[in-house]
């Protein structure tokens, strides 16, 4: 009688090395933000431009309503459709109307730029800043501080990053005596043409070239950099 076969037991399989946890895991981090030094091969960087884009026009359209109206009166929907978004989308970039107003209220980007050149070209280079702002972009740096008593308490913290992001920042790079004076006169020169070009529109102002109101007018802004001989 023949005895019917046995089930064999399988081979155990050999132990295979664990997977490591970056082969398979889902990067983390925002989809529509990959990190600045990602060196994937997938076209991120478009949508990284987007992403910019869509920031800098959110931030463009709560600058010109903040300069129309106190800060308590503006809401994300006004924002959202002048900047062509929807108000979730302002919520992912900022978090919250607080978060993109307190970036709105900060002069720290625009000193930046404002301040970017050597000492003794600084007057004409802030002249040109500010027109060819005003003029390419509809956007000036420092012109928003007169709308400080628009926004109440707001107003305070305008003002006081006004004084340390652009009159402080502007004075620590003077030398001579009354630094700190010099730097408000020279913000206080420059605010003049910034306001005459963006808020009074002088129709003549407006007409002429950059370049020769930036020979016009550079001189009096210079004057407050440079300290006076003796």
């Amino acid at each position: 009688m023949t005895t019917p076969p046995t089930a064999s037991t399988p081979p155990t399989a050999s132990p295979r090395p664990a997977a490591s946890p970056t082969a398979s895991a889902p990067p983390t981090g925002s989809p529509t933000d990959p990190p600045a030094d990602s060196a994937a091969p997938h076209p991120a960087g478009p949508g990284r431009r987007d992403a910019e884009a869509t920031r800098a026009a959110i931030l463009t359209a709560a600058r010109y309503l903040l300069a129309r109206q106190g800060h308590t009166g503006i809401t994300l929907k006004a924002v959202a459709e002048r900047a062509g978004v929807s108000p979730p989308l302002i919520l992912k970039y900022f978090g919250s109307k607080d978060a993109l107003f307190a970036r709105v209220m900060s002069f720290e980007a625009d000193a930046a730029g404002l301040f970017d050149a050597p000492l003794d070209e600084l007057g004409a280079h802030m002249v040109r800043h500010v027109l060819s702002g005003q003029r390419d972009r509809g956007a000036d740096p420092i012109l928003r501080i007169v709308f400080a008593p628009l926004h109440g308490e707001r107003g305070d913290v305008l003002r006081a990053n006004f004084r340390t992001q652009i009159t402080e920042r502007l004075a620590e790079r003077l030398t001579g005596p009354d630094a700190a004076l010099r730097a408000e006169l020279a913000v206080g020169v420059l605010l003049g043409l910034s306001a005459m070009y963006g808020i009074a529109r002088g129709p003549r102002l407006r007409a002429s070239a950059l370049d020769d109101l930036v020979a016009r007018y550079a001189p009096a802004v210079q004057s407050q950099l440079t300290p006076l001989p003796g």
